[in-house]
Parts: C-alpha cells; structure tokens; sequence
C-alpha cells in the first residue's frame, strides 16, 4: 500500500508535489536519519529533482559498501573461541551471521514494516537464484569438482523446505507466532542436523576466516616499544605504505575515497583476532572504542531516538554514556599495558560484534528507505527493487569471496557457503523481521497480496532448487563447466522474464 499511495505524488505537479509527501502519513519514513521523499520533492527546485535522486543513490551505493567492507570474521572467531564452540556450531551461527549479515539485517528492517515486506521478500529469494545460480555456476566454471553428497543434499532439501514454507505464507497472506518461530526453530533444527552429521559421518565442515601476516619479514630482529601516541597513529592508518607502492594510480583514487568510512569503522569497532600473536591489543584505540562504540550504540539504534532521550527533561542519555565511556576507559588504560592484552581481552570482540551489527543495521535502514524512494518516484515494485539492487547489492560480497576460494582450490567450501548462507538469511530474516512486527504492532502480521512477480520470483527459485536436487546427483555430484554455464543462463532467462512481468509484457491475461 506504501508505493500505491506515495505514488499518487508523481501524478501531482511539481508545486504540490512537497506539500503532498509532508501531509501524507504512509509517505513519511519515520525510521530512517533521512526522509528521502521529502530530500527528493522539497529540499531542491522540482527542475533539480534528478540530481537529488542521484545523490541519494550514491547514498544508496555507499551504504552498500558498507556491507561489503565490514567483517565480522576476527570478532566472531574471538567469540567462538571464548565459548568453545565446534567448527560446525560456529560455522552455522556466528560466522553464518558474519557473511550473512547484510541479507539478514536488510530482511529484518524490511519485514518489520508491511509496506516494505515486499522488499524483503524480493531480496531474499532474489538472492537465493543469485547464489544458487550465478554464483555457484561462476564457482563450476573457475574450478569443476565433485560436491560431498550428503552435505550438498542437506542444505538443498533445508532451503526447499525454508522456501516452501514462505510461499505458503505468501499465498495466504498472513503468518502467525507459532509460524514465525517456527522459521527459528527449523533453523535450531538444521544446526543439530549439522553436528549430527559430523559426528555420524565424520565430515567436519569448517568455516574459517584466515589473516594471513603480509608482513613477517619486515618484523624487527630486536623487540622494541612504541609510543603510546605512534600506536595510535598506526592503528588509525587504513594504508599499508608497501602496498599502496605497488599499487596502480586507480586503487589509490579509490582508496583514498574510502579512506573517511575505513578510519570511522577504526574508531568505533573494537577488533580481536586470535590469530594474532597480540590478539590485535592496541591499548590507546582500545580505550577510544570505549568511549565511540557506545556512542554509536545509542545515536544509532532506531535513528538516534534513544540516544535523544532527555532524563528528567534535563540530561541526554547521549551524555551519559559518553560519561560512562570516559570512566571505562580511563579504568581500561590505567590498569593495562601496551604490550600485553589483558585477560578480560575477549570482551572487546562481543562490543565489537554489537557495534558491527548496528552499524550494518543502521545501513540496511538507510538502503532499504532510499530503495523505497526509487519505487515511489520510477513507479517500481518493491519486488522488483529487492530481486535487482537489493539482491546484488548484498550478495555481491559474497560472490567475489566465493569465487576466490574457489581459484585457491577450495571449490568445497564456496559451494558450501553459497547454499549454507542463503538458509541462514531466509530462515532468521524471516522470523527475527515478523517478530518484531508482532512486538509493535499485532501477533498475527498481513501481508501485502502477491503480485504475478513474487510468483515468478517463487517458482523460479523452486525450479532452480529442484534442478540442482535432480541433476547434480545425476552427474555423479561432479559441478563441471556445462553444468555452470547452464546455472549462469538460467538466471538470465529468470532475469529477463521478471522484468518482462514488471513491465506489463508478461501479465495473467496473458498466462
């Protein structure tokens, strides 16, 4: 309903156009930084409209990168760790949640709403065919291999199930509580089928993220101790002076762009590593992560509302914890060491965590409310925004990754990670999403009715999933080139008929 009424505004002429957005209750974006409508329609002259929605597109495209440049891989290792968790357990939850992120917190924010659940909707099982088709052919034509069967067999069965169960949900309409946990609860489910079989077959499937030192024989033969403020600096530089020598003149315009965003992700979120010697100890960026991350936290979390809060009318809850970060790092820097990390170390990875997942959802917020604006103002469905933008946006990150495993001979592990991801997304952005509807608004949430393009959205990725469930075994598990390039046109014909149906070409009258 959200589109259908906003888009009343691009029938109205550019003088009303404004008036129209601040007047019109399901156009305003209440949980976002930014009202992109109102920046599109009445921060410009209606002539200049084009270059106001270029410039939140490029908003768009940053918050994007975002995603792409956080890594939840350090942190969640120190966590796993800390626990002593399994490869397996880790594999399918915490570092699940590290390369899924994106998907899931863009779900999430999308589902909480119901004039954005179509959104969600589209960028879940756009993602799923993207994965599962571009992905893993991309990973076939790199490098052909044969797939552990039962492992392959697992996740496809698990994700036909996920699949099913939100199409079902989709033609009737509305899902209830006992529905919405049961998407958590099949995930609980498929994490003890993960240990069950590595127990019972004795194949460990493992997640790990690898830092590989770049630098070891530039280390100096003699210990020496830095500064305090010469570890600051260094922690804070984003730049590797070899690299950047070795580097063409186009990675460092790029580079320096980023810049800005890489040396704010450095002040505010906490590292640790386990794989490092130090576990990543820098004490005086440590102790400013004190004092930033809640920060973040609470001028961040629903687009600052809590961190605005005035107690008794008097003193923001901004202030506060600022306060409160100031005496924890001070405590932190006058009880500890610059070359040894404390014991109680750890404890920066679960801040770090927490920060990394409000920075990602704070971003998802931004991308999801701008990809609403492009609906209101080209007159596209939010399916198609969340198959196309949304979709590529997110797994793009993914898909590069699994393509270089794939190049350094771990075809296993890509086409795990594609299929092991993509469960993880639908099952916890689905339930994590309802359920926080139900806790603002009713237990039983409604949805939006199903347009032929959620169908063909739905049945395409059906197709695709049965496919690979009756042709990979038929080939022996053996994912050779043809078998890539058959993925790769499948999602080409996917792509061209979900446009064809956006457009008008393809429509029921003509079914």
């Amino acid at each position: 309903m959200f589109v259908i009424v906003c888009a009343i505004v691009m029938n109205l002429s550019a003088v009303d156009r404004c008036a129209f957005v601040k007047t019109t209750p399901d156009c305003s974006m209440e949980d976002s930084f930014i009202n992109y409508l109102k920046m599109t329609f009445c921060l410009l002259p209606p002539e200049l409209t084009p270059l106001t929605i270029t410039l939140c597109v490029s908003v768009c495209v940053l918050r994007i990168y975002v995603f792409s440049i956080f890594s939840f891989c350090p942190n969640l290792s120190a966590i796993s760790s800390s626990l002593r968790l399994t490869h397996n357990v880790a594999g399918v939850t915490f570092l699940a949640l590290g390369n899924g992120a994106p998907d899931v917190f863009s779900a999430t924010v999308a589902f909480s709403h119901p004039h954005t659940a179509g959104l969600a909707i589209g960028a879940l099982f756009g993602a799923g065919i993207f994965v599962t088709t571009v992905v893993a052919g991309a990973v076939s034509l790199v490098k052909p291999f044969t797939v552990a069967s039962r492992p392959f067999l697992r996740d496809v069965i698990f994700y036909m199930a996920a699949v099913f169960w939100t199409v079902v949900i989709l033609y009737r309409g509305t899902i209830s509580l006992g529905e919405t946990l049961g998407y958590l609860g099949l995930y609980v489910v498929y994490v003890i089928t993960v240990i069950a079989s590595a127990y019972i077959y004795k194949s460990i499937q493992s997640s790990v993220c690898v830092c590989a030192c770049i630098d070891s024989e530039y280390c100096p033969l003699l210990p020496y101790c830095e500064s305090t403020s010469s570890i600051l600096l260094s922690s804070l530089n984003p730049v590797d002076s070899r690299i950047w020598r070795r580097k063409s003149w186009r990675w460092r315009a790029i580079k320096i762009v980023k810049m800005p965003l890489e040396v704010l992700l450095l002040l505010t979120v906490p590292v640790v590593d386990p794989d490092k010697e130090d576990r990543n100890w820098r004490r005086p960026l440590n102790c400013l992560n004190l004092i930033t991350a809640p920060l973040v936290c609470v001028l961040t979390f629903r687009s600052g509302e809590y961190g605005m809060y005035q107690i008794e009318d008097q003193f923001p809850v901004w202030a506060l914890t600022l306060l409160f970060g100031l005496f924890l790092s001070a405590i932190v820097f006058l009880t500890t060491t610059n070359n040894h990390p404390p014991p109680y170390h750890s404890l920066f990875s679960l801040l770090g965590f927490v920060v990394s997942a409000i920075w990602i959802s704070a971003a998802a917020l931004e991308v999801v409310s701008i990809l609403h604006m492009l609906g209101v103002v080209f007159s596209l469905s939010n399916n198609l925004l969340g198959l196309t933008l949304l979709a590529w946006g997110n797994s793009i990150g993914d898909s590069f990754s699994d393509v270089t495993i794939a190049r350094q001979g771990y075809p296993q592990m890509a086409i795990s990670a594609c299929f092991g991801g993509i469960i993880f997304n639908m099952l916890i952005g689905v339930g994590i999403g309802c359920l926080m509807q139900m806790f603002n608004n009713e237990p039983v949430v409604t949805f939006e009715p199903a347009g032929l393009l959620t169908w063909v959205l739905a049945g395409s990725l059906g197709l695709s999933l049965v496919l690979s469930f009756i042709l990979v075994p038929l080939h022996c598990f053996h994912m050779g080139r043809s078998y890539g390039i058959f993925l790769l046109l499948f999602y080409a014909v996917f792509l061209l008929v979900a446009l064809l149906t956006e457009f008008g070409f393809i429509h029921t009258g003509s079914l």
